[in-house]
């Protein structure tokens, strides 16, 4: 199963996602990010957090979406933006028509007071969200099941 996930600048949650997913997934899905209007670098302290977690950065960039609209990008299955403007914003057509889904989590890089306290807040909600996701047979749903599912986790507030 391969899923995108957008946030406009794709520098925090997005890439927060991307890695979690990869991370956790253990070969059971393959995740890409980008964002609508990319910042270009990943925020420091994804990466950061991230490698205090364990999880690997070392192929974690900040792209644009187009690159996953070309008929020669991978077909995804599932499309979950994570924050509000990307969710709200005219996306391309991807190829495959993917289920979509909203994961909606704050903006940690607009933290100005505890910004590495508000990183962990986004981490530890998408880290919930992603073994929520992975706790489930998804491999043997059909379509309207996954639908329901990410839909119905991208609504949860559940914190692991």
């Amino acid at each position: 199963m391969n899923i995108l996930i957008l946030c406009t600048g794709n520098s925090a949650r997005s890439i927060l996602l991307e890695s979690l997913f990869n991370g956790l997934g253990k070969g059971r899905i393959k995740t890409f990010s980008a964002g609508s209007k990319p910042a270009g670098t990943v925020h420091p302290t994804s990466l950061d957090l991230l490698k205090k977690k364990g999880f690997q950065t070392k192929d974690l960039r900040s792209k644009n979406w187009d690159e996953f609209a070309q008929p020669t990008a991978p077909k995804m299955d599932a499309v979950i933006t994570v924050c509000g403007n990307a969710r709200d914003e005219t996306c391309p057509i991807w190829p495959g028509a993917p289920l979509k889904a909203h994961w909606g989590v704050e903006d940690p890089a607009s933290v100005v007071k505890s910004p590495i306290a508000a990183f962990e807040v986004a981490f530890a909600m998408l880290e919930a969200r992603a073994k929520a996701w992975l706790s489930l047979d998804f491999e043997r749903m059909d379509q309207a099941e996954r639908q329901h599912h990410l839909t119905r986790i991208g609504e949860s507030s559940l914190v692991m």
